[in-house]
C-alpha cells in the first residue's frame, strides 16, 4: 500500500490550483488545535504545494520512474602499446587519492557546520518565547496613545519589517483611530511551531483581539490565527513577518 501524498492530506487533486489548495488547507485547520498531530501535517502539505518550485520538485518525485535501458554491450578497449594489460598508471593513483581526500574534507566540513538538534531546539524555544512577547503589542493600539503603541511594537521588529509596519500604522491606524477612538487589545491564547532552523523560526499563534471605539463601548472579540516569522538578528529574535 502506498503512503498518502500531500495532495491526499489536503484532499485535493494533483492538478488543483493554488487557490483551491489554500482554501482546502484553511478549511482543514479551521477547527484544529495546533497541538493536534494533523495540524503539522496539513501545514507541511500546504507549504510544499503552495510553493511553485517545491511543488514541481515534489510532483517530479511522484512521477513513475522511466524504464531503465537494457544492458549495453561491453566496450572492447585495446591495451595501449608498451603498457601491460590491467596496470594502472601511478599518476592516476595519485589523482584518485587526492580526490578522495578532498571529498572527505568537504564531508567533514559540512557535518561539522550543521547545527545540532540541541541548538535548533534551544533556538526554537527562544524564538517562540520572543514571538509570544511580540505579538501582543504588534496587534494592539490605543487611539489616545498612538506614539506609545507604535514604540511598544517596533522594538520587536526587524528593520525591513518595521518599514511595512510603519506604512500600515501611518496609512491606516493614524488616519482613522483618533476620529473613531478605537482601542484594540490583543491577548495571546496559545502558540505552536510550524517549522524551525537555528536562525529562522515560524510560530503559529491564536490571538484574541478586543476592540472598542466611540460607538461600541462593549468589547468586540475577534479571533485571529497568526503566522509569525522570527529571525535572529545580532543575537536577538525579532519579527521579520506576520501573516493573519
Amino acid at each position: 500500500m502506498t503512503s498518502p501524498t500531500w495532495y491526499d492530506v489536503l484532499d485535493v487533486s494533483p492538478d488543483a490550483s493554488a487557490d483551491e489548495i489554500r482554501a482546502a488547507w484553511r478549511a482543514a485547520i479551521a477547527d484544529l488545535d495546533p497541538t493536534d498531530r494533523r495540524f503539522a501535517a496539513l501545514n507541511q502539505a500546504a507549504e510544499v504545494l503552495l510553493d511553485p518550485e517545491r511543488r514541481a520538485a515534489y510532483d517530479a518525485e511522484l512521477a513513475p520512474p522511466a524504464p531503465e535501458p537494457g544492458p549495453a554491450a561491453p566496450a572492447v578497449v585495446a591495451p595501449a602499446a608498451g603498457r601491460s594489460r590491467g596496470v594502472i598508471p601511478a599518476w592516476l593513483l595519485i589523482a584518485l587519492a587526492a580526490a578522495v581526500l578532498i571529498v572527505a574534507g568537504v564531508a567533514t566540513y559540512v557535518y561539522a557546520t550543521q547545527p545540532s538538534d540541541r541548538a535548533v531546539e534551544d533556538a526554537t524555544s527562544a524564538a517562540q518565547s520572543a514571538a509570544e512577547r511580540a505579538v501582543v503589542p504588534i496587534l494592539s493600539y490605543d487611539a489616545k496613545h498612538l506614539d506609545e503603541s507604535r514604540a511598544a511594537a517596533e522594538q520587536y521588529l526587524t528593520g525591513s519589517y518595521r518599514k511595512e509596519y510603519d506604512q500600515l500604522f501611518d496609512g491606516i491606524i493614524e488616519q482613522n483611530a483618533p476620529s473613531t477612538g478605537t482601542v484594540l487589545k490583543a491577548e495571546l491564547v496559545r502558540s505552536s511551531i510550524v517549522r524551525a532552523t537555528e536562525d529562522r523560526v515560524q510560530v503559529f499563534a491564536l490571538v484574541n483581539q478586543a476592540r472598542t471605539n466611540n460607538k461600541q463601548k462593549t468589547p468586540q472579540i475577534y479571533k485571529n490565527w497568526v503566522t509569525i516569522t522570527m529571525e535572529k538578528v545580532d543575537g536577538d529574535w525579532l519579527v521579520a513577518g506576520m501573516d493573519t
